[in-house]
């Protein structure tokens, strides 16, 4: 699948209950940029319900849709009642980045496969009924030199391509470090060339060092 530049992703935890024939089901799904990240959710929530008869779980790392990289478990329920009914849900929701856990106490009665898989498959859905969402942005940075009469036009070009200037020095001429979406890159370049003339020298540059 094309990678999206934009997409909704969560945007904070999200946790719901509910009661099937004398089972707590809990579901509580979160945001997961990475598969660590998405492993490291899943730890966390398992220990806070070690006790718990189950902790069935699934992930999608990516744009919504995209299984390249997802992952599910059922957690000893009957193979396919729980992790792939998860995982459908969040595979069908829209939304990218994303992980799920399903925790159960079990409370004596059976509900078969079909029950199970409504019940762990219900759970992600009401999860995601209220869930509060943020947009995921591909982003790309720039260096961006020009003359100095250049430097007024430039800004206002940024603002209509949602750049943000990173750092910005000056020398024989002005030097810009620049991060916009990665959709708009090739548009500000032929942008920044038109109101140069050609004379601006655009390239990619390294994200500055963390610290």
């Amino acid at each position: 699948m094309t990678e999206r530049n934009r997409y909704p992703i969560p945007a904070s935890t999200r946790r719901v209950e509910e009661t099937r024939k004398r089972s707590r089901f809990i579901t509580t799904a979160e945001g997961a940029g990475t598969i660590e990240e998405a492993r490291a959710f899943i730890a966390r929530v398992s220990a806070e319900y070690a006790d718990a008869t189950h902790n069935c779980w699934a992930y999608v790392v990516g744009p919504p849709g995209d299984t390249s990289h997802v992952g599910m478990s059922d957690d000893g329920e009957p193979h396919g009642t729980a992790g792939r009914p998860m995982l459908t849900v969040l595979l069908g929701s829209g939304i990218g980045d994303i992980a799920a856990v399903v925790t159960r106490y079990y409370g004596g009665t059976k509900l078969g496969r079909g029950g199970l898989a409504r019940a762990y498959g219900g759970g992600v859905k009401l999860a995601l009924e209220d869930l509060p969402l943020d947009e995921h942005v591909r982003r790309v940075d720039l260096r961006i030199a020009l003359p100095y009469p250049a430097v007024k036009p430039l800004r206002n070009v940024l603002l209509k391509f949602e750049a943000e200037i990173l750092e910005e020095t000056y020398g024989t001429e002005a030097d810009f470090r620049i991060r916009l979406p990665h959709e708009h890159a090739e548009s500000l370049s032929r942008a920044v060339k038109s109101l140069t003339s050609g004379r601006a020298r655009i390239e990619p540059a390294e994200p500055p060092a963390a610290g």
